[in-house]
């Protein structure tokens, strides 16, 4: 099973470096920044997006082409490219200094998979097909984009607050779980957030998880 170990990597602080017109154009330089990656694009276009990226700056761009030595310091590489020989290099130059490569549509030079990604703050949710149908992967985040709305963000800092604030009544691990099992009533959750309800949200949650009757 091609790319079977899914991960969330932490990236800020880490060099990443984006190559080639393509992966400029599909976005990738995007989600690199929003992970904390500092990134550099070394990529001859699409002039607009580069014009933007030195703009807005937090991105080093240089408008060339690929050469070894690149990726050294590196801890992740997106690359494209239309020349067969090229992807080559790029993922040797990756396996050279220890980068994780990732040559868009040509899985024999990959070491990671990108998922399809709907992002609500802190809460991801990934797709991924390893590789065999980005399409699938792409018709599954539309689905889930329109499922999971924005309100799931706020959702997830109630629920942050509320693991906060209980965390000192329930200090066993076992019980602490199953409480959270037991309590936690998602319709319910995304109903009081979708009303402006938020800190009714919190009460309920609380008190099943702490309250005279909990367990």
């Amino acid at each position: 099973m091609a790319f079977g170990y899914p991960v969330s990597l932490e990236l800020r602080g880490r060099r990443a470096v984006v190559v080639g017109d393509e992966a400029v154009r599909q976005g990738k330089v995007d989600g690199l920044l929003q992970a904390g990656a500092e990134v550099t694009v070394i990529a001859g276009g699409p002039a607009q997006a580069l014009a933007k990226l030195k703009a807005d700056g937090g991105v080093r761009v240089e408008e060339r082409s690929f050469r070894p030595g690149d990726l050294s310091g590196a801890f992740i590489c997106v690359a494209s490219s239309d020349d067969p020989g090229e992807r080559a290099a790029i993922f040797a130059d990756g396996k050279a200094s220890g980068a994780l490569v990732n040559v868009m549509d040509d899985i024999e030079h990959c070491d990671w998979a990108a998922p399809a990604i709907v992002r609500r703050g802190d809460l991801v949710l990934a797709i991924s097909t390893g590789g065999r149908s980005p399409a699938l992967a792409s018709r599954l985040r539309r689905e889930l984009s329109a499922q999971y709305g924005p309100e799931w963000e706020e959702a997830l800092d109630v629920l942050e607050d509320v693991r906060r604030e209980t965390l000192p009544a329930l200090p066993d691990l076992v019980e602490r779980s199953q409480r959270w099992q037991e309590a936690l009533d998602l319709d319910e959750l995304i109903a009081f957030v979708r009303d402006g309800r938020a800190g009714d949200a919190r009460t309920a949650l609380v008190d099943r998880l702490v309250g005279a009757g909990a367990g």
